[in-house]
């Protein structure tokens, strides 16, 4: 009973900060916008965060889907 307490803790701790914090620093330049090229080690901007050093989070992609859909699905109840 202690781990399911646990895990509803920690999941509802996670969706608290996905909606108080929506973007993470990212993990191939560590936040930083760039990181060093492989051979000759001069900074090149982050191709994944697109140089910002944020990304969004899982947990709020996946928020976000299920919002659209259900934003979609009323639009068309109403049409």
């Amino acid at each position: 009973m202690g781990y399911l307490a646990t895990l509803a803790a920690v999941t509802l701790c996670y969706i608290l900060v996905c909606w108080v914090k929506p973007f993470g620093r990212c993990a191939r330049c560590r936040g930083v916008g760039a990181h060093p090229h492989l051979i000759t080690r001069r900074l090149r901007p982050c191709r994944r965060c697109h140089a910002s050093g944020l990304r969004l989070r899982t947990g709020r992609r996946i928020f976000n889907y299920f919002a659209a859909i259900q934003r979609d699905a009323a639009r068309k109840r109403v049409a």
